[in-house]
């Protein structure tokens, strides 16, 4: 099944593009720059979706939805953020088609059908979430207001790739509101370690938290925090970011409240969210050349189990002993998945969920009924071992978890190990193009060093490393004063 695969070394873009179609996870569809998610895909999405909506309302957030629809002048009410979005937006301005009469069988838009304001469809929700709250908030006592939506947006995009950049995509946008600043900065902060102890506990993906630079600021954010990763071709992926928006849109939707003394003030806001591009990150981290490679906090399915067999009888037998193990490894909250299609013969199935990443495959013959033994492979390493059935859903259990703390050491290791300090732009130039990876630089703190960069290299600064330490140097451009090193990538 697999052998079509492009390599990463190869071609690590076309590998990314082919896995991901040929792993059943989500294909391009009839909508230019849109994808249709499949269930495969949808069911690794759904099982992030669940954990990070645990995480939410442990710490005291709620779900609710607002308008896909956002009228023209609500949207520019914040400048900067109407400003920040003009490009990418998606505009309604009629409400109804009619029958062509020059062209039988056709549809027109109905000219007497114009909206009296256009619709923007929503690239990112803060105005019509800000103006919402206007009406919950009165007094001190409404507040924090601690919001989360799962919902679509559409940004249109001209070059898109599926799950990493798509015109709709799927992803989860908290809204939340405050008495004060601190409260805010507190927030923002919470929920990007919120999103980092997902990535690294649950997706196996080291992050390295950081604020972004003013020009890579969400547009209308007074600071944005955010969390990124390193791909295995030596690029950053941004996996997350969280915004301190300061009293932007409270002042621009006028959301005030009375404070314990009665006076009127604006409240303190922030934004957070994460996307269906995790799934891209998930991919592009962990998986091989024979397909992917899935932490089993994530897989769908954690363990496949495929009989080999020459005879009903046979086949028969094995289904009872696996039936057996199959109840043992439900009792211990591992999904398992028994592959006993008869159209298919065993190597396909080992070619099949090893394309499909599935973390454990245990095979069951005649010889293993005999010995009463198991072969048990891992997907991470590509290793097999016989386990003797007595205590084999315990051992399964404990694997899982090995793997999943393996494939992130694994990630962690390949991250600090693509971390270079550089001290000349010579040297930059020669990291980001031999090695890639972070490039840790000073930087004299402008934009416009910061552009210049960029067009000379194609890296931007993925971040200012919250861990940073404070360090007297010369920026690896203009040689101007720096007190910190910043990290530097080409991203996605």
């Amino acid at each position: 099944m697999s052998k079509n695969l492009t390599t990463r070394s190869e071609d690590y873009s076309k590998w990314y593009n082919e896995l991901v179609v040929k792993a059943d996870l989500a294909e391009n569809s009839g909508v230019r720059g849109c994808m249709v998610i499949k269930p495969y895909g949808y069911a690794i999405w759904e099982k992030m979706q669940a954990e990070l909506d645990r995480m939410f309302k442990e710490t005291g957030h709620q779900n609710a939805y607002f308008p896909l629809f956002v009228p023209k002048s609500m949207f520019e009410a914040e400048e900067k953020n109407a400003e920040g979005f003009a490009k990418e937006c998606a505009i309604v301005t009629h409400y109804r088609l009619k029958n062509d009469p020059d062209k039988p069988g056709k549809l027109m838009v109905d000219p007497n059908a114009k909206l009296e304001e256009e619709l923007i469809v929503r690239p990112t929700s803060e105005a019509i979430i800000w103006s919402t709250y206007k009406g919950w908030v009165q007094s001190y006592r409404d507040l924090p207001l601690l919001i989360n939506q799962w919902a679509n947006v559409v940004r249109w995009e001209m070059r898109t790739r599926l799950f990493l950049r798509t015109a709709e995509f799927l992803w989860q946008e908290g809204h939340t509101a405050h008495a004060t600043r601190s409260e805010a900065v507190e927030e923002s902060e919470k929920m990007m370690n919120v999103y980092a102890e997902f990535a690294e506990n649950f997706m196996a993906i080291p992050v390295i938290k950081g604020l972004k630079t003013e020009t890579e600021r969400f547009a209308g954010a007074e600071e944005t925090y955010c969390i990124e990763a390193l791909m295995q071709d030596g690029k950053a992926l941004q996996a997350g970011t969280s915004h301190f928006l300061g009293q932007n849109f409270a002042k621009a939707f006028d959301v005030k409240f009375a404070n314990a003394e009665g006076k009127q003030e604006y409240v303190w806001g922030t934004s957070w969210g994460v996307s269906t591009r995790l799934m891209g990150a998930l991919v592009m981290t962990h998986s091989d050349d024979k397909g992917l490679v899935l932490p089993p906090n994530l897989a769908p399915i954690q363990v496949v189990i495929v009989p080999i067999h020459k005879t009903d009888e046979q086949l028969a037998e094995i289904t009872a002993e696996v039936n057996v193990l199959i109840a043992e490894l439900k009792k211990l909250n591992v999904s398992v998945k028994y592959d006993d299609r008869t159209t298919q013969k065993p190597g396909f199935k080992f070619a099949e969920w090893e394309l499909k990443g599935v973390p454990v495959r245990i095979a069951v013959g005649p010889k293993d009924l005999e010995n009463g033994t198991f072969e048990v492979a891992r997907r991470d390493t590509l290793t097999k071992e016989t386990k003797a059935k007595d205590g084999i859903a315990t051992f399964i259990s404990g694997l899982l978890e090995q793997i999943q703390e393996d494939l992130f050491n694994k990630a962690l290791n390949y991250r600090d190990t693509h971390i270079t300090e550089v001290n000349s732009f010579e040297e930059f130039k020669s990291v980001l193009n031999d090695k890639g990876g972070f490039v840790s630089a000073h930087w004299d703190g402008t934009a416009a060093t910061e552009e210049k960069i960029k067009d000379l290299t194609k890296a931007t600064i993925r971040c200012i490393p919250l861990d940073g330490v404070e360090e007297v140097g010369s920026c690896v451009l203009t040689g101007n004063p720096s007190v910190k090193r910043v990290l530097f990538a080409k991203a996605y």
